[in-house]
């Protein structure tokens, strides 16, 4: 089995159980290799026999809560744990397995509880601690969390995801003090030892080939290969293709605003329209507009994998559509049981999925140039503009504020970053304490995300000889104000490794202009990409010099800011960014083509949408 051997280990296991057919050692060993060939039908009957073979042991139902966990069946995991608890009640692993499911479920306080329980158990359990950090995480206490995750490290330097976790919750508080220790292991995180989700990975370092291993890795390790589509090929292409898009972002979140207009604009004449929600928040204003434009909408957070695949299954889904991949919350499971014939990774993860069972990736040209296709494990869609959809009715606020409401001084040029905190690095930092230097009067007005992060962003610019007073946060606000307070600032200053993505159109749509530089992988070309489309490429540098040149020059010569601003606002209507209506169709071309392409028999292949001219 330790050797991938699973046939033979089938085969050993079943040759034993002939002769001693209640051995349980041997039905545990049968079903811990059915389970690592993803045979998940065959391994729920051998671990439901150890169960039935030793029904007084905590172990047994806590491996069959553990399997039950890793399917997405987690009312059945936590049955499985309080048996475990009543068989012992001081058997740390239960309670730490039924806390996973129970965050899972988005029941952090109560997980909370029993990962303390687990720990008051066994002071030396680091996988206790590293979920007690990941709650600490989810409730944005930062602090804690990176805490928590390098005892679990230390209790276990094996567990790799708890390092890169803890450089992760560093970053979340612009704590780079562990920037050069993290740089002597990056290059091995997640692609020697233990799996580790390639998304905080983003952050920490700019490597598309390596983002790809770690991606498959992480796949393979949860789900292998993952199913083959059953479902009988039709003769002919259905009357309308059904389109169903899976998310845990059907709320107020920057994923929906970007895809409103598409969903608005989509052709019912030849597509239904099919919503499944996994998320935890079930009611919000954008969540109220979408249902207008879906022909179903399905709650499907409480069930399992297995369960909403069938589902999709039922409504004959032709197309799926991941929206979440690697990102939080996401639930692979699902496409990992072929939902559809065609299953697409599109807009929430910056990056390839590495599965073998999706197909397609949507993308553009400058996010993925012809040279990165290799970084892919899906067959590129290429857009003929940018990837990502906007909405061209997003609602701005009528609002009169003036500068002095956010803390902003009356005059001075205004440089910003809405980014997210954990964006930030030393690197782009340095370039723009120096740029606040060279320009008098200039602050620098970001995002505030956290108290950490603001406290420690001033510090760093202490350290640079920048008066921290000139560092203005602005705290959060409602998408329309969030719009509306950005004709106070002057220019976007984007992040490297991960850019503004949803954060760049809303600037851009606000009437901010940004400058950004590219890097290598996807997540580090999306600003680009937005800008191309905006009809802006001057504003995209082609080296850190470049950046902070093109940026100082438009804050030291206020006729050139404005008159970028003016060129922003006259064709911000008619640029390709905008037109919500002509992305659809592009996409709806890319998704037929996709469709036809399994219809005829051919394996996915890359396709080019080119737009049709009206």
């Amino acid at each position: 089995m330790k050797s991938n051997q699973f046939g033979l280990a089938v085969s050993i296991c079943e040759e034993h159980l002939k002769a001693e057919p209640n051995s349980v050692v041997c039905w545990d060993m049968l079903a811990n290799v059915h389970f690592l060939k993803k045979d998940y039908e065959k391994a729920t009957l051998c671990f439901e026999k150890v169960v039935e073979l030793a029904p007084k042991s905590p172990k047994s139902h806590q491996n069959l809560g553990m399997f039950y966990q890793s399917i997405g069946k987690f009312n059945e995991a936590l049955q499985c744990f309080q048996r475990a608890v009543n068989c012992d009640t001081n058997y740390a692993r239960a309670y730490n397995g039924a806390g996973n499911v129970l965050v899972n479920v988005g029941q952090v306080d109560t997980a909370q509880q029993y990962f303390a329980k687990a720990l008051q158990l066994d002071p030396q359990f680091a996988d206790a601690y590293s979920n007690f950090a990941r709650v600490f995480f989810i409730k944005g206490q930062f602090q804690a969390a990176a805490q928590g995750y390098a005892k679990a490290y230390s209790l276990d330097p094996e567990m790799k995801s708890a390092l890169a976790s803890q450089y992760y919750s560093s970053a979340m508080m612009c704590d780079w003090s562990g920037y050069k220790e993290f740089s002597k292991v990056a290059s091995t995180l997640g692609i020697e030892g233990e799996v580790v989700s390639p998304f905080p990975m983003l952050k920490l370092e700019d490597a598309p080939e390596r983002q790809l291993v770690r991606s498959r890795r992480l796949v393979t390790f949860n789900f292998g290969h993952g199913a083959k589509w059953q479902g009988a090929r039709p003769s002919k292409r259905p009357g309308k293709l059904r389109i169903g898009y899976f998310s845990a972002d059907f709320q107020d979140h920057a994923t929906l605003a970007l895809m409103m207009g598409l969903l608005r604009h989509h052709d019912h004449d030849k597509f239904e329209i099919h919503g499944f929600s996994y998320g935890l928040i079930k009611e919000s204003r954008s969540l109220d507009e979408a249902k207008n434009y879906l022909d179903s909408f399905t709650d499907v957070e409480r069930a399992s994998d297995d369960e909403i695949a069938e589902l999709a299954r039922q409504k004959q889904i032709d197309i799926a559509i991941d929206l979440k991949g690697h990102t939080k919350l996401g639930r692979l499971g699902i496409f990992a049981r072929r939902v559809a014939p065609v299953q697409i990774n599109y807009l929430g993860n910056p990056g390839t999925i590495g599965a073998d069972f999706i197909d397609y990736m949507v993308v553009d040209k400058v996010t993925v140039p012809e040279t990165h296709k290799q970084y892919l494990s899906e067959k590129p869609i290429y857009l003929p503009y940018c990837y990502q959809p906007n909405d061209d009715q997003r609602s701005i606020a009528d609002t009169k504020t003036s500068r002095a409401d956010y803390g902003l001084p009356d005059s001075g040029f205004v440089f910003c970053s809405f980014n997210n905190t954990y964006k930030i690095s030393p690197r782009e930092f340095d370039i723009w304490m120096r740029l606040l230097n060279q320009v008098e009067g200039s602050v620098l007005w970001l995002f505030k995300g956290n108290d950490y992060a603001a406290q420690n962003l001033r510090k760093e610019a202490q350290k640079r000889d920048v008066d921290p007073d000139r560092l203005i946060c602005a705290e959060k606000l409602s998408q329309s104000e969030h719009l509306a307070r950005q004709k106070h600032g002057d220019l976007l200053l984007d992040t490297f490794n991960v850019n503004a993505h949803t954060t760049a159109s809303d600037a851009l749509w606000a009437g901010l202009p940004l400058v950004t530089l590219p890097g290598e992988q996807f997540a580090a070309r999306v600003a680009a990409s937005i800008l191309s489309a905006a009809n802006l490429p001057e504003l995209i540098a082609k080296d850190e010099a470049d950046y902070e040149a093109i940026a100082l020059d438009l804050a030291l010569y206020p006729e050139k800011i404005a008159a970028l601003k003016q060129k922003l606002n006259d064709q911000i209507k008619t640029c390709p960014l905008f037109d919500s209506e002509g992305y659809t169709r592009d996409l709806e071309a890319g998704f037929e083509a996709a469709y036809d392409r399994y219809l005829s028999g051919s394996a996915p292949d890359d396709i080019e949408v080119q737009r049709k001219k009206s």
